[in-house]
């Protein structure tokens, strides 16, 4: 369906029973809702999961860039309230996870918990996404896919069918769309001001990330004094890399 999330038209899929606990699932850059569809289909049982494509990506509305971090976190809350939505528990992966940051900063009175995926604390250098940023808007976003699928998964899983879809998102991403997003990432930066943020915080990695490694995700289950889960044989992407075990680690966070 689509809503009016603030200035926004909002692209959404909200699945399982419209009494249950809301869980809002963030993508990341370059990518759409369909990213965590495994665990939408595993958690729906139990959560009103609500799915938005962000601002710029899938059908989502592509409002011309740069955009912010706080802007992208107004777009996740003023979608909860065009959906009804008081409180929700809230996921993010890779800029979703920055987003959720941002949230809990903003307003942590309307979030149950914090799920951050495959993500940090910041994304430097920022150099690097202004100049990605710059390169799709003057070449599209072909200039970038091989080298971003590189890290989106492990090199075993990248003829998968999953990773092939994950190819066909960012291919179709609008560059201005990424390019904004991009600028959002390159000012991001939660390292000062985690530790104000009092929230049940599950962490979640897939061991062979080179985007947001390991040791990264350490740093933000430190810092938001949360639980940490190491995925393996995953890369930037394990919601569709291994699907079962991210979805088991949700569960086991949210239904404890």
């Amino acid at each position: 369906m689509f809503v009016r999330a603030g200035d926004l038209n909002v692209h959404v899929l909200a699945e399982g029973p419209q009494e249950a606990p809301a869980l809002l699932l963030l993508h990341s850059l370059g990518t759409t809702l369909h990213i965590w569809d495994a665990q939408a289909a595993a958690l729906s049982d139990r959560f009103r999961v609500v799915r938005p494509d962000l601002r710029g990506h899938g059908l989502s509305a592509v409002p011309r860039g740069p955009y912010s971090m706080e802007q992208m976190a107004q777009d996740a809350f003023a979608l909860m309230d065009a959906l009804g939505i008081a409180r929700a528990h809230v996921a993010g992966l890779s800029i979703g996870g920055l987003i959720a940051q941002a949230m809990a900063q903003k307003a942590p009175e309307r979030m149950q918990s914090l799920i951050l995926c495959d993500t940090a604390l910041a994304i430097p250098p920022p150099e690097m996404w202004h100049q990605r940023a710059a390169t799709v808007r003057a070449q599209g976003m072909e200039a970038l896919v091989e080298t971003v699928l590189a890290r989106w998964v492990t090199a075993g899983f990248r003829t998968a069918p999953p990773a092939l879809g994950l190819r066909a998102m960012l291919e179709r991403t609008a560059p201005e769309g990424y390019a904004g997003a991009a600028e959002a990432i390159a000012g991001a930066d939660f390292t000062a001001s985690a530790r104000s943020v009092h929230l049940p915080t599950l962490v979640v990695v897939g061991d062979s990330d080179e985007s947001t490694p390991p040791s990264a995700a350490k740093a933000l289950a430190e810092a938001y004094r949360g639980k940490l889960e190491i995925i393996p044989h995953a890369a930037h992407i394990p919601t569709m890399e291994q699907p079962e075990a991210v979805s088991a680690a949700l569960r086991r966070f949210l239904v404890a």
